[in-house]
């Protein structure tokens, strides 16, 4: 005669699915920081060097702007 053991948890390391998902959640969240990179990138781009310079900026910096804002 086989028994099942319904009383073991697992909560440890996530199954298939919790692998499935994790992976579909990282890849939603690059897409999406890329696409948030990409609009600052090109908001900033529109801006003219007077329009930069109020805020600080150079056209050099909008690159590296963008990446880091992404990142927060």
């Amino acid at each position: 005669m086989a028994a099942f053991d319904t009383t073991r948890t697992t909560y440890g390391a996530p199954g298939l699915f919790g692998r499935i998902g994790g992976a579909v959640n990282s890849l939603i969240a690059t897409v999406v920081a890329w696409n948030d990179a990409r609009a600052t990138r090109n908001a900033l781009s529109k801006l003219s060097d007077r329009e930069l310079e109020d805020i600080g900026l150079v056209r050099g910096d909008i690159d590296g702007v963008a990446v880091t804002s992404t990142l927060r």
